[in-house]
């Protein structure tokens, strides 16, 4: 399907691994010009190469910490220099967080993953919005996860701040919908992330399974889907591409579950 972003300008936070470069290879694919942000320049680089072979016209990288304000407004200075003060497409895929139990959980890990999941997202589309608003049509696509509707005891600081994530995103959705700017929501479930991979690994488990990493996920934290194996990363992408893209010409304010029907348990 074309999902019309031939030449779309799209910044995707976080972009140079897993569910976050799977989605930038989408973009790629469609012929949108994709501009990934990370913090490791050698990783950035790589995943550049990847989007330019795919047909991704000027993508470049750009090596930053969002959670220095000043560092994510350098990064959207650079890309209104670049692409004449106009954007399209914003996805922020960023935050892992503290897994632990409510009582091990300590401040600094309560802050640090409210700082990376949220407020690294927020200074994202605050400083992406003056681009975002001059374009002709834009979307906006936050990721949350989908332990908010489906708790465990184990990631008590991840799933606040995802559920933060999507209460904002719902507010920014009423916020740009005067603008025609539509803001949506993916909620993946278990998807065989390379840090969770590597956390299956560490615990015995092949997490290069995804059958075996399931079963992991459910011994430890309790968040078995109606599917019996995990998902990947290349089965978010095309989501979020199409909510970003011209083809989702109406929706806004919703939160998608991709997460193998465990919101259905």
């Amino acid at each position: 399907m074309d999902l019309g972003l031939a030449n779309a300008t799209a910044v995707v936070v976080g972009g140079s691994r897993g569910m976050r470069l799977a989605t930038a290879r989408c973009l790629a694919d469609d012929g949108a010009r994709v501009a990934i942000v990370g913090r490791s320049p050698d990783a950035l680089d790589t995943a550049v190469s990847d989007l330019t072979d795919r047909g991704s016209p000027e993508a470049f990288g750009i090596a930053a910490d969002i959670r220095d304000a000043v560092s994510v407004e350098k990064v959207f200075a650079e890309v209104g220099e670049r692409w004449h003060g106009e954007l399209n497409v914003l996805v922020n895929t960023v935050g892992p967080g503290a897994a632990g139990s409510f009582e091990d959980l300590t401040d600094e890990q309560w802050r640090q993953t409210v700082d990376d999941g949220v407020l690294g997202m927020v200074r994202c589309v605050r400083s992406a919005l003056p681009l975002l608003r001059k374009a002709q049509w834009a979307r906006i696509v936050n990721f949350s996860a989908h332990s908010t509707q489906r708790q465990s005891v184990m990631l008590p600081a991840y799933t606040a701040a995802k559920a933060i994530v999507t209460s904002v995103s719902k507010n920014l959705s009423l916020l740009l919908a005067k603008d025609e700017i539509l803001v949506n929501v993916v909620s993946p479930g278990s998807i065989a992330s390379e840090s969770l991979i590597g956390w299956a690994n560490s615990v015995g488990v092949d997490g290069n399974d995804p059958y075996r990493l399931m079963e992991a996920i459910d011994e430890h934290f309790g968040h078995p889907a109606q599917m019996p194996r995990a998902g990947l990363p290349e089965e978010i992408g095309p989501v979020a591409a199409f909510l970003v893209s011209r083809r989702n010409s109406y929706m806004t304010g919703a939160n998608i579950n991709v997460d193998g029907g465990s919101d259905f348990t």
